[in-house]
Parts: C-alpha cells; structure tokens; sequence
C-alpha cells in the first residue's frame, strides 16, 4: 500500500515521500501535511500536473494520445495493469442538502457494474474519472523534475532550504513545468487536473513513482498564525507568488510593483537575522495574541465598536459624502453624474441636493448593498478611485460606479461597501481596522522615494519578480521601479513581508476565484461559472463580468445526476442546472461542498477535523 510519490509544493520544489495509496485523496493530504507542518489540511489538496494540451481543450473533447502497441502507433489508451484501478461513480445521482438544523447529504450507495472486472479497466470518458494515461501525463511528462526532487529528511536537514524559506529562483526547468493561461477560459481548464478527494490516488491513476501537485485548493485561510504556521504561511505566500508571475490573476501596473517589493524584501530579510517567533519572544507573535484576545473581548460585546455608536443610542451610524456616480449603458454615451451619498442600515441613497438629503425626501436613486458585488478600480499616478458595484436585480447583475474624490474619501467608502455585502453595517466593530488596511495597501502603491539599495547590491533578474507582460512593457526601467517600490516596505521583516504580500494577493478583484467553463440547462452557449468561498457566479465568458450571483446563505440544497454529468444547485428563489465542460462536474461539486465545510470553522468549535462531514458535503454519498 505505501509506495513512494514524489510531490511539488506550491513553491515549486519537489520532495520524494512515501505515502499510502489505498486511501482517500483527503486522507492521503491530512497524512502529507502532518509530515510537513501544515496546519488546516482542509484547505489543501493534490493535482496532477498540467500540460499546455489541458488548456486548448474542454475535459470531454480532450483527443486521446497516441500510444505504441506491438511496434505500431494506435489511437487509443494504454492497457490497464494491476496498479490502475478505477472507481466507479453512482449511476443515479445524489443529493445534499442545507437545513438550518445542520448539515445533511442524503447517501447514496454507488452501485456496482455486474462486469467490474471490466469496470476497473473502463478508459477516461466512459466513466468520467481520470485515467493517468488518458490525463496526458507519460513518465517522462509526469515527473519533470524528480531528479531534482529530495526527501524530507535532506531538505529539513538543510540550513537555507527549510520548508518555511523558499529558494529566491527556481531552475529553468521548473519554470518550464508551468503552464501560463492566456484567457478565461484557459484558466478555468487549469481546474481540470484536481484529484477527487473520495477517491485514493490509486483510483486515480497514480503510479509509484509518479508526481502530484499539493496546493491550496480553497482559497479560505483560516487563523494564519505566525507563532504555528511558519511552513504554511511561506507555502501559501509562494503560491500567491506564482499566481501572479504565472499570470493567472490580473493586477495593475502599482500592485505589480508592490508585490515586486515585497518579494525583493522577503529575499533580503532571508539572509538577515529575524525575532524567534517559535518561542513566542517576537512582538509579532505577542501582539497576534493581543488582537486576538481584543477581537474575543468585542465578540463578546455584540461586536460593536464603542467609538461608532453616537449619542444617541437610537440613532443608526452613517456616512455623508459628495461623490460622482455612473450606471453604465450598453448604448448610449458614459458619463459620471455628481451626487450627494448617503450610507445607512446597508443602503445606499443618492440625492440631487443637500436639502434632498437632510430632509430624507424623493431621492435620485437607492441602492440595496447587501450581497452585492464589490470590486476595486484604482490607479495611484492616474488619481483614480473607483468603487464598482454589481447589484442583484430582476434581469441579472446590474453594474453601476461610484468615482471617489480622493484615497481617504475612497477608504470610507469602500470599507463600508465591503463589510454592507457581507451584512454588516458600520457599527461593526471591524470598520475601523478595514478603512485602515485599505488605507496600509494605498500606501504600499505609491512610488517610494529615492531607492536605499543600488542594482549593484542586489541580483535582480526582473522575470523574477514581476509577470511577462510587465517585463515587456517597463523594459529598461524595472529593476530602478522595483527598488524604488522597496523602500516603501524596506522596514519589515521577513514574516511581515510574506503577510502583508498574502493580505495584498487577497485584497485583488479576481483573488479566490475558480473559474469552470459550463452550459447552462436550455441554454447552446458556453459560460463562465465562477465558484468562490461565499458564492457561485454565472459570468461572461469573455470579459468575465458578473451576470447573476448567488450565494452559499440561500443555498437549500445540491443535486447530482453522476450518470447525465449534470448538476443542480437549489437556492431559495430559484433552480440552477448545469453540466461542466472544462472538468468533471465532481470537481465543481467538491469545491461547493468544501467551501460550505470550511465555513462551518470556529474558534469555539472542536479543533478535531470531521473528515465524514467533509465528504459527505463534497463526495454526494457515504
């Protein structure tokens, strides 16, 4: 059962381990994520390697490999051995569902073909799993680093290569294995290749010897502790980094700088001596607790930030500013209209004057910001300062704009914005903190001011740093960019350095989002779906822009039919039937269902993880 696999972390590194392979997928990660110091496994899971083929074609339409049988080349798949085995799916479909008294799947037991024999032996597509060979993944292909891979024990025995620092450069080579998606779709095909986590590795195709991807699967990163999560903050830090290199999340010129910065710092506070956080000894680590305990002592008092509450107790906290407001049209001229804003109990009302706003008469327009859409637009050298908002309506999503005056104007409201969509007004005890980090990330944008370190004292190689298109495009100037974009950041320490890069990764338009390529019951046309830790979009397949949302809050229930490859999703108001074109609608499934069990998290809760719970949330049956 134990077999030796080789693994590639997030940072790009390969390790030899020796794993089971008669367990589940979920287990097998619990088991490699003890070895490796990982907390929160949950949030993780194992991926066969991509090939630049999985992004030119649909899962289905995937052509099949040529494969050598007796001296000849043949259309077709390799013959089963006695290491490939594969599961069989229900026929019939399954059902969850979401009752207030809990969370509940109804199992189905998945029956077997009275020819399993045969069953096991079914190629890709006939079934819906994965097969290793049907996958595109030969010997030569699957593994293309495992000479350069090391144990466990070679790598912790390494003084500059522990799993909590990074190499500052990968090889060529590495570099090589990835694959750069150019479009949406692209990128929704990356998601083809996620292992199904009811099902063991060796289900799956998965030969001794062979190489699995471990990543972050859930985007849903739950108490980043300093003090515990050395290896997973490093871990999780690195693959925010190759998302942005690799370009499969878009950022703005200033963002790519900052995180340029913040990477050059993390390299150099590498070298440099840093506080023993393990030992508790560190004020980062002490103030962790601090806040900490201040964020129980506040949840305790209802939440509510004292400073926020006015005089009068019977007065609801609001916010009064003069702004310019746009709802785009799909034809006609564009333009911005300036209005008087006001923000009480979760809406938005615009007014033409003041005396429209003082006496709370006819208003121009209201906006209902709760479980809206919310997405930042800024430029710092251009002095722009968008707040887009995407608002539930009848027809579908409708866009609208409002165009802030200046950043700290821009703060207040979009900390108000952000927290309104989840359901919280601005006597939330968190308000503060987020117009503040809004605020810490504005900062870290602007041009710094005269570099303290020359191109001479440090190796910079821009390809690096900062993602294609922007090599191409600030050619000749971009390590002068980077440095003078240091010394904005030049005073942090290594750990605060990899922080504040995740809290900017996570403060990105498109952060957290899984994007699947799917049609729509009744409906010819491709779309996007987009699956998120709160909610699942319909979205345009060529600009991406939200068409409806709906949220995990009103979800009741999810069906699968396994056999047709459909699914549905019943919400409070409405039935969503899908089948995923660019993987198995397993895959969208599980990311559903696991993002509902991550939410059910607490600090209150038992720190015991409920693996039934999870597959029976993500794998449709028990």
């Amino acid at each position: 059962m134990h077999k030796q696999l080789t693994v590639q972390l997030p940072d790009l590194r390969y390790l030899n381990l020796r794993v089971d392979f008669s367990i589940n997928t979920f287990s097998t990660v619990i088991s490699l994520c003890k070895d490796l110091s990982i907390r929160y496994p949950e949030e993780l899971s194992l991926a066969k390697p991509l090939e630049s083929i999985n992004l030119k074609y649909n899962f289905k339409h995937m052509p099949k490999k040529k494969v050598e049988q007796n001296g000849v080349q043949r259309n077709g798949h390799l013959q089963p051995d006695t290491n490939t085995f594969i599961g069989n799916h229900s026929p019939d479909g399954s059902t969850g569902s979401l009752e207030k008294s809990g969370f509940s799947c109804t199992p189905v037991t998945p029956t077997r073909s009275p020819h399993s024999a045969a069953s096991m032996s079914t190629p890709m597509g006939q079934n819906g799993t994965w097969k290793r060979n049907g996958f595109g993944n030969n010997v030569s292909g699957y593994s293309p680093n495992v000479n350069n891979s090391v144990s466990l024990e070679e790598l912790n025995g390494s003084l500059n290569h522990s799993l909590a620092q990074s190499p500052t450069s990968v090889t060529p080579e590495c570099r090589r294995t990835l694959v750069r998606p150019k479009t949406l779709v692209e990128r929704a095909r990356m998601n083809v290749a996620w292992l199904d986590s009811s099902l063991s590795i060796m289900e799956q195709g998965v030969k001794e010897g062979d190489t699995l991807c471990l990543r972050f699967k859930f985007y849903s990163f739950y108490d980043l502790n300093p003090k515990y999560d050395a290896v997973r903050i490093n871990q999780i830090y690195e693959q925010a980094k190759w998302q942005l290199l690799n370009e499969e999340i878009d950022c703005t010129e200033e963002e790519m700088l900052m995180f340029a910065a913040l990477q050059l710092q993390t390299n150099i506070q590498a070298n440099e001596p840093q506080p023993n956080i393990e030992n508790g000894n560190s004020h980062l680590a002490d103030d962790d607790d601090i806040d900490a305990a201040l964020t129980d002592l506040q949840t305790t008092l209802e939440g509510v930030n004292v400073d926020s509450i006015p005089n009068d107790i019977t007065q609801v906290p609001e916010l009064y500013n003069e702004m310019r407001f746009m709802k785009p049209k799909k034809f006609g001229f564009n333009s911005y209209k300036r209005l008087l804003f006001s923000y009480r109990d979760l809406n938005l009302y615009l007014y033409k004057t003041r005396e429209e706003m003082i006496h709370r008469s006819a208003h121009y327009y209201s906006i209902s910001l709760q479980g809206c859409e919310v997405t930042p637009e800024v430029n710092i050298s251009q002095r722009k300062y968008i707040i887009k908002l995407e608002v539930a309506e009848a027809d579908g999503m409708t866009e609208m704009r409002i165009k802030c005056d200046n950043e700290d104007q821009y703060a207040t409201w979009m900390a108000a914005c952000k927290l309104a969509a989840k359901g919280r007004s601005l006597a939330d005890s968190s308000y503060k903190s987020e117009v503040e980090s809004i605020k810490q990330l504005l900062q870290l944008q602007k041009p710094g001011d005269a570099p303290t370190l020359t191109p001479s004292a440090v190796n910079i190689n821009p390809e690096d740093y900062v993602a294609p298109r922007f090599v191409k495009k600030l050619k000749g100037k971009l390590v002068q960019r980077i440095l003078e974009a240091n010394s904005n950041v030049k005073d942090l320490p290594l750990m605060e350095a990899k922080l504040n890069y995740i809290k900017a990764w996570q403060s990105l338009p498109e952060y957290g989002l899984t994007l699947f390529v799917v049609q729509f019951m009744g409906q010819k046309k491709e779309e996007l779906l987009g699956v998120a830790h709160n909610r699942i979009m319909k979205m345009d397949i060529n600009t991406g822009m939200h068409i409806h949302t709906w949220r995990y809050s009103s979800l009741k229930a999810w069906n699968v039919n396994w056999k047709a490859k459909h699914m549905m999703t019943q919400f409070e108001d409405t039935n969503i039937i899908f089948s995923c074109l660019s993987a198995d609608c397993k895959v969208v499934h599980e990311f559903i269902g696991g993002y509902i069990f991550l939410s059910m998290r607490s600090k209150e809760a038992s720190q015991t993880l409920n693996e039934e719970l999870f597959h029976k949330l993500t794998g449709g049956w028990t």
